[in-house]
């Protein structure tokens, strides 16, 4: 029987009292002895002078029996066992003055432990299911009663006291052992700590902006002054939203917050010149100041020349390091957890190498746990979740924003003192797509700045070149401007040398290559090149080409790489043209996602009948992937046979316009170049014009003019979806612009609009108003209402995450507000001032108080999540009255009072039962069969995972014709549902994020009902 039940039939006046008498009266003294405290010291039924027999237990315990079945309703067990639950009942009372325990500990186990430990301690009384379950409901009832009194002794308190002291001293006695069993690190080991910190935050605290260390400026720049912090996306934790129609916005952080939240391992993927190895340089600079991490920065590029990759106490040798350290301490860093491992360039090695580094890396792991781990990879160089496994947490550094590259610029221009410059460029990046949408990461912004300057406002207009310009600027034109003088290559003669090692090194799959292997190179080169005699042997060339290129770098000793893949994969594929192997260059690159760049470098240096063969073999593979790496090449073929790219544009055709959402993704891939050939509204269905919005949105991070342009044509399509994917696309655009140009056109029936950065809730209130929003983070909801033009005119207001909100009376600002939704909002109180609202629905979670919930009689739409109800039943916290039609309960919610007091809703027609932690009893689901209209229910796929014996207690419910199943994995039983609702119509399986459910294993079971499947 249900305690709440159980309590409604015997009387609490008469029988705690009855109850009581088990207790002895206390005389003085706090009973602080040594000697253990029996409860049968406590009892009045045990010891010379006892003031309760034996039979005076019995009594009670038939009083407490009849009581239970003369209450109204069915009794709870079989009449004929009244004798024997009676007997039962009193033999666990009377087993309390068994338990070796005082009071203190009792308290401790809690009313359930202590219900359990007086069921062990008594007889077995071989009662039917329904008796045992009675006498243990009652017996738990009785221990809540019997725990408050122990806790309103006296002599709890200083009991408590004691045990808290005994405790103290124990838990310090163990912390003196731990200490003396782990030394302290000795004077060594802080002495070099010192030393690698200073060293890491000097060898990383410069980095090079490109074209600055022209003429007298420094060649490096402090990295505090040039770090530009980007913006990085990473998936949102799992979450669950009772109310559909809300989106969950992407989450965004700064890239040096990737640690936030309590992440200690990242796989951060970024796209050539994007700032990861800078931002690894920030990490292990601040950490080095900070002194709370000791940074190791581990290049894998240099890491994987070696047979093995480095155990920790080679992390400092393998990287060139010249400091040695005591023996055993980079072990002991890792062991303690004060490690922050840093490696950089999983993309910059060979494909087979990259599982020898996974291996490696859990391994590391595995043996030193409590460290931070950050690897660094291009997108594409490994499938997603390659290291989920492992518990790293996947972040991709966004393309710089239109904010950002003015940041950039601005600290360009100041750092290299031509403020003069600064203005016009902004304005040609402001006006000029093809050189906007270039600067989309720190390498290529620095390139455009640096050219500008040395051009004196020219600037030119395609990648090739761009590149043709900034090689020509790092060759030769730096030393000229700086007063070099000595033996010159030529540009022409660099470019070959260079060149011929970018060939070798892009076609080996690698970036790096040892010094011997590079001079081996140069030999075998230096024949056809004779400007460079002049400079020796290859072993002079290549220090020469090291020293002045500015291409080339060696980032440890021993070690060749270029200072940036994309001046590789340009040079490779210059040579591959030049030298008549353009054609197998493409083939044997087609099939690696990272040759792609090289390949578009090919097709852009090839002379105009050269291109053809190459756009034809990207086409014959039939791939998506080629298919539009030929379209996005079409950008580089200035000059180009009308045939071929009318085969090109006919091949794509098949991707334009997008038809499906993977489909849209897969489009974006090509670039931003898909914008000039995405269609216009005119002529597309539904489907295609959501493909196409989905499309524009992904690159308007890379190209925001261009897929501005795309997405304003569709601002007054009136398709849901398409509308939907322009408002949620807001946060890749200028606030103001973006309200300005796109939403303040749409449509906004049935869609939610999220506003989350200030910028975003300021263009609010320039736009025309919108009925339903959604405000996240600490935004006052009072000032919002005051500067909207028609607060009256939002009927559904969704606050999240806001520490702002402590009076939920602020929502009545907004006097037509019928829905609201608040989580995360800690402090938030005052249900009660929502009465003045004509409120219909409410969804809230983690809530600090629910005073006045009970008044807000006009809901007919109840949400609640992750806070537990208290008392015995929904009925205490809920608003009785109210017409509810729909009613979620979430996690938590239904841990103290079960499904009791449902019956008071008879209105409920659809009842969500989401992954409660406690299950519903047999009980519960009674309440659930006597609901008249229920007509849907849903069930998360936690039922099948953790509370399967709940189900099988499942009555058969005639009344269910749909059953909608949520976060469904593909795994669950639901055999155990079919026979319990027999008039059953519809199916809804709505998966777990990714989760990829088989429809024909389930809909089977379903025979009469229609089975739908909603991926997500």
């Amino acid at each position: 029987m249900d305690p709440a039940v159980l309590g409604t039939r015997l009387a609490s006046s008469v029988l705690v009292p009855a109850l009581r008498k088990l207790i002895v009266r206390e005389g003085p003294g706090a009973g602080l002895t040594d000697r253990p405290v029996r409860i049968s010291g406590l009892v009045s039924f045990r010891g010379e002078q006892r003031t309760v027999t034996g039979r005076d237990i019995e009594r009670l315990a038939r009083r407490l029996v009849t009581a239970a079945l003369d209450g109204p309703g069915e009794p709870p067990f079989p009449p004929a066992e009244t004798e024997a639950v009676v007997h039962a009942l009193a033999d666990t009372l009377h087993a309390l003055g068994d338990l070796a325990m005082d009071d203190v500990q009792a308290v401790r186990l809690g009313p359930a432990e202590l219900a359990r430990a007086l069921r062990r301690a008594a007889p077995d009384p071989g009662l039917s299911a329904d008796a045992d379950h009675f006498l243990g409901t009652v017996t738990g009832w009785a221990c809540e009663h019997l725990v408050q009194f122990f806790t309103q002794r006296s002599t709890f308190v200083a009991r408590t006291l004691v045990e808290q002291s005994r405790g103290q001293q124990e838990l310090l006695a163990k912390t003196d052992e731990l200490i003396r069993r782990t030394p302290p690190a000795d004077a060594t080991d802080t002495s070099f700590e010192q030393r690698c910190l200073s060293y890491v935050a000097e060898r990383h605290r410069h980095l090079t902006i490109y074209g600055i260390d022209l003429r007298d400026a420094p060649e490096r720049w402090p990295l505090e002054v040039a770090y530009l912090s980007l913006e990085a996306t990473a998936a949102p934790r799992d979450s669950f939203d009772a109310l559909p129609e809300a989106a969950a916005a992407p989450a965004r952080i700064r890239a040096e917050d990737a640690f936030a939240d309590g992440h200690e391992r990242v796989l951060l993927r970024g796209e050539a010149g994007s700032g990861k190895t800078t931002l690894i340089q920030w990490l292990a600079v601040t950490a080095a100041a900070s002194g709370d991490r000791i940074p190791f920065v581990l290049p894998l590029r240099t890491l994987v020349r070696a047979d093995a990759l480095p155990a920790p106490a080679a992390f400092l040798s393998a990287v060139g390091c010249p400091l040695t350290a005591p023996d055993g301490w980079a072990e002991r860093v890792l062991t303690a957890g004060r490690a922050l491992v840093l490696v950089d360039g999983l993309d910059e090695i060979p494909a087979a190498d990259r599982h020898r580094v996974r291996d490696w890396l859990t391994a590391l792991i595995g043996a030193y746990a409590g460290n931070r781990w950050l690897l660094t990879s291009r997108p594409t160089a490994v499938r997603p979740d390659w290291l989920a496994d492992a518990g790293f947490r996947e972040v991709l550094l966004s393309p710089m924003r239109p904010a950002d590259v003015a940041t950039f610029v601005h600290r360009w221009h100041t750092a290299a003192d031509a403020g003069s410059y600064e203005p016009a460029l902004m304005d040609s990046l402001r006006t000029k797509r093809d050189l906007a949408r270039l600067a989309t990461n720190p390498l290529m912004c620095g390139l455009i700045c640096a050219l500008h300057r040395e051009r004196r406002g020219y600037l030119p207009t395609g990648r090739k070149e761009l590149y043709d310009a900034a090689l020509s600027l790092l060759l030769t034109r730096r030393d000229r401007e700086r007063g070099m003088t000595g033996v010159d290559l030529g540009e022409e003669a660099r470019l070959d040398l260079l060149q011929h090692l970018a060939y070798a090194l892009t076609l080996s799959g690698r970036t790096e290559m040892s010094r011997a292997a590079a001079e081996a190179a140069l030999d075998r080169r230096l024949p056809s090149v004779t400007s460079a005699a002049a400079l020796g042997d290859a072993p002079a060339v290549l220090s020469a080409l090291l020293l002045r290129s500015g291409l080339l770098h060696q980032p440890a000793e021993g070690v060749v790489s270029f200072v940036h893949r994309t001046f590789q994969d340009y040079l490779g594929a210059r040579y591959a043209v030049e030298d008549g192997h353009a054609l197998p260059f493409v083939q044997r690159l087609a099939d690696d996602p990272q040759g792609e760049d090289a390949i578009r470098m090919a097709v852009a240096h090839a002379r105009p009948g050269e291109r053809p063969p190459l756009l034809r073999e990207l086409l014959s593979s039939g791939t998506p992937r080629l298919t539009l790496l030929a379209l996005a090449c079409l950008e580089h073929a200035t000059t180009l046979d009308p045939v071929v790219r009318a085969e090109v544009e006919r091949a794509a055709s098949t991707l334009i316009p997008p038809r499906t959402v993977e489909d849209a993704r897969a489009l974006a891939e090509a670039g931003p170049l898909v914008l000039e050939l995405l269609p216009g509204p005119a002529g597309l269905s539904d489907e295609e014009a959501h493909g196409v919005t989905v499309t524009a949105s992904i690159l308007g991070a890379m190209d925001p003019t261009g897929a501005l342009g795309v997405l304003r044509r569709f601002r007054e399509h009136p398709a849901l979806d398409v509308r939907r994917q322009l408002v949620g696309t807001w946060h890749r655009f200028g606030a103001q612009e973006f309200a300005d140009e796109v939403l303040t056109h749409v449509d906004p029936a049935g869609l939610f609009l999220w506003a989350d950065s200030p910028e975003q809730v300021a263009a609010l209130r320039t736009m025309r108003p919108w009925p339903e929003l959604t405000v996240k983070g600490p935004h006052r909801l009072d000032t919002l209402a005051a500067t909207l033009p028609d607060p009256a005119a939002v009927t559904y207001l969704s606050a999240r995450y806001n520490p702002c909100l402590d009076d939920l009376g602020v929502f009545t600002a907004f006097p037509a507000l019928t829905s609201i939704w608040i989580e995360g909002c800690s402090a938030a109180t005052g249900f009660g001032r929502l009465a003045a609202l004509p409120l219909t629905r409410l969804g809230f979670s983690r809530c600090s108080s629910l005073d006045g919930l009970e008044q807000l009689d006009s809901l007919e739409r109840l949400s609640i999540f992750d806070l537990e109800l208290p008392g015995g039943s929904l009925a205490d916290s809920l608003p009785v009255t109210a017409p509810l039609e729909f009613l979620f309960l979430g996690r938590h919610t239904t841990d103290m009072t079960g499904l009791r007091g449902l019956h008071h809703w008879p209105t409920l027609t659809r009842l969500s039962l989401g992954p409660v932690v406690t299950a519903p009893t047999a009980r519960d689901w009674e309440y659930v069969a006597a609901l008249p209209a229920l007509s849907t229910l849903y069930l998360d796929a936690v039922f099948f995972r953790d509370h399967g014996e709940s189900l099988r207690m499942l009555p058969e419910l005639p009344g269910i014709t749909t059953l909608v199943l949520s976060s469904m994995i593909g795994d669950e039983d639901v055999r155990a549902l079919a026979p319990r609702l027999p008039n059953l119509r519809h199916v809804s399986l709505q998966t777990a994020p990714g989760a990829d459910v088989p429809l024909d294993r389930y809909a089977p079971l379903f025979p009469d009902a229609e089975v739908l499947l909603f991926p997500r």
